[in-house]
């Protein structure tokens, strides 16, 4: 495989001129701020320099074993300058990454890097024996790419800081160039089957995570032209959660578009007090977190020890992917005055949908947001939903949009959709519309209950059992039911020394909830399952109260 090492250019795509290339935009990033760190990971700091250089190195090694044209590169680490790295070598060569759950086992690790295509696959030393174990059963696996020190690399793999070693004369790029038509792909969910691949091509997904930042960048601007209005690097920020999901990583590629840089936890666990020793040591101005599993240990630990840390350096808290009590967003703007807290609602399909932004307490509430440009809420027949109605729709987004499912026509078919002459991306969110045009989120279809016809949604009823005080976290599920249908049925997390009493838990449920929607029964649980990302595991919770009810 040839290489070139001419100074990149961008090619045209289709008429509407899909320039965006990310690529092209960070190579910019890395001329005007090379001297800037773009990666801090404990002691480490990763210059833009060296994030150009490493990446070129890598995107030449791949391309010598044989890659092509938007063959996939899978990322199989944790948080670690290495991620976004190879994901920066994968865009230089016109190649695809692929992000990969650590979590995952040997079958869902097989199904995902079959599914996706995948030609490579970087991985951390902690998962050698499992890649060794799958790579005879992945014939389409070109390449094996093991991070960590060169001598440990077993025979069958090749050394990631050899490859980034390599030497280049130049960004680095394949025969065919590069175009805002290459996909970045995100492999998501899983809560309703398997985990599909959503097609970014890179000029939507450029466009469409700079205006959720408030830039407006034109379609067919020039990328040095835009990078030089850049008088300075952008923001230091912290994603809390694992990049392999999209709430971190494109919280980090939205710093990385402006020069900035991103700070990585060095432990394999979330911890809130490294979170917050790393962003006073390092004065980090924005953290990601996801709702209130990452918020509530959070401020426990800042109220166990007033003073420890000062967060004057933070200007934005963002939160996605689960919900944000106004309790914590009142806390959170307490204890780190100077910041907003801004509660996104988004998609792996669509980006950011809407937001809610507290900057006092007195601000707070709870699933309520201003939908952004471009988004409706639609009833059954694609018909928007009235303001004060009280009826509730699903949440549809137009704009910059992804493709669709890789390898998924017929899912792809079923999501995007065309409304009034527009496309449009029906996401799995319900909502209801307050007279003032705000939405309040109900939650994800895929979990809703129908109990005697009438519809739950998990997250509405398990936000006012956290309210309770004691109540840690909380999850909602339903259950085969001879009478209902289907039973609403409550699992709750209690504090150390609280006092669990299922009665008053489900009379607190009834005196703010309609009758349908409390709890028939609520068991105590050690632990409130959830995923790397902070997401509810509805699949395990369901399995415990199945387990509890036959108990009973």
């Amino acid at each position: 495989m040839t290489r070139s090492h001419a100074p990149s250019t961008v090619h045209r795509g289709d008429a509407r001129g899909r320039l965006w290339n990310l690529a092209d935009v960070w190579e910019a990033l890395a001329r005007r701020f090379a001297a800037q760190p773009a990666l801090l990971h404990g002691d480490s700091v990763v210059t833009w320099d060296d994030f150009d250089r490493r990446a070129n190195g890598l995107a030449a090694t791949l391309l010598d074993l044989g890659l092509t044209h938007q063959d996939k590169v899978a990322q199989y680490c944790r948080n670690r300058p290495e991620y976004l790295e190879s994901m920066f070598a994968a865009f230089k060569a016109g190649l695809v990454p692929v992000n990969t759950n650590f979590r995952y086992g040997e079958d869902e690790l097989a199904y995902l890097w079959k599914d996706s295509d995948t030609a490579a696959v970087v991985f951390d030393p902690e998962f050698t024996d499992r890649c060794e174990a799958l790579r005879h059963h992945l014939p389409g696996v070109k390449a094996w790419l093991r991070l960590g020190q060169p001598d440990d690399c077993p025979e069958w793999a090749v050394s990631y800081e050899r490859a980034t070693a390599t030497a280049t004369n130049g960004p680095v790029l394949g025969p065919w160039g590069r175009a805002g038509s290459d996909l970045n792909l995100l492999y998501t969910g899983g809560t309703t089957g398997m985990p599909k691949g959503v097609m970014w091509p890179q000029h939507e997904f450029f466009m469409m995570l700079e205006r959720q930042y408030g830039r407006t960048p034109p379609d067919d601007a020039d990328v040095a032209a835009w990078i030089d209005r850049y008088e300075r690097p952008g923001p230091r920020v912290l994603p809390g959660p694992p990049l392999m999901h999209g709430t971190a990583c494109w919280f980090s590629m939205a710093a990385l578009n402006t020069g900035g840089s991103v700070v990585t936890l060095v432990r394999r666990h979330f911890d809130p007090v490294e979170l917050l020793d790393t962003v006073v040591e390092k004065r980090v101005k924005g953290i990601c977190i996801v709702g209130d599993p990452f918020a509530r240990p959070i401020l426990a630990e800042l109220e166990a020890n007033p003073g420890r840390w000062d967060l004057g350096s933070v200007r934005l808290i963002m939160s996605s992917g689960a919900m944000l009590s106004a309790e914590s967003k009142a806390r959170l703007v307490a204890h780190a005055p100077g910041a907003r807290v801004v509660d996104g609602l988004g998609s792996s399909e669509s980006g950011s949908l809407g937001s809610a932004v507290t900057e006092r307490p007195e601000d707070a509430a709870t699933a309520r947001f201003r939908l952004g440009d471009h988004v409706r809420v639609l009833d059954d027949e694609k018909r928007d939903v009235e303001p004060g109605s009280g009826r509730a729709g699903r949440l549809a987004v137009g704009g910059y949009l992804p493709l669709g499912y890789y390898k998924d026509p017929v899912k792809t078919a079923s999501t995007f959709v065309s409304v009034d002459g527009r496309r449009y991306v029906i996401v799995g969110d319900f909502a209801t519309v307050e007279p003032d045009g705000t939405i309040r989120l109900l939650g994800r279809g895929s979990g809703c209950i129908n109990t005697a016809g009438e519809k739950v949604y998990p997250e509405e009823v398990e936000e006012v059992l956290k309210r309770v005080a004691g109540v840690r976290d909380a999850s909602v599920v339903g259950v085969p039911d001879e009478r209902f249908g289907e039973a609403v049925v409550a699992l709750v997390e209690v504090d150390p020394g609280a006092t669990f009493d299922e009665h008053a838990l489900v009379a607190h449920a009834k005196r703010h909830l309609a009758g349908y929607k409390a709890p028939k029964r609520v068991f105590a649980v050690p632990a409130i399952i959830r995923h790397a990302n902070g997401k509810m595991d509805y699949t395990a919770m369901k399995e415990a109260a199945l387990s509890r009810l036959s108990a009973s």
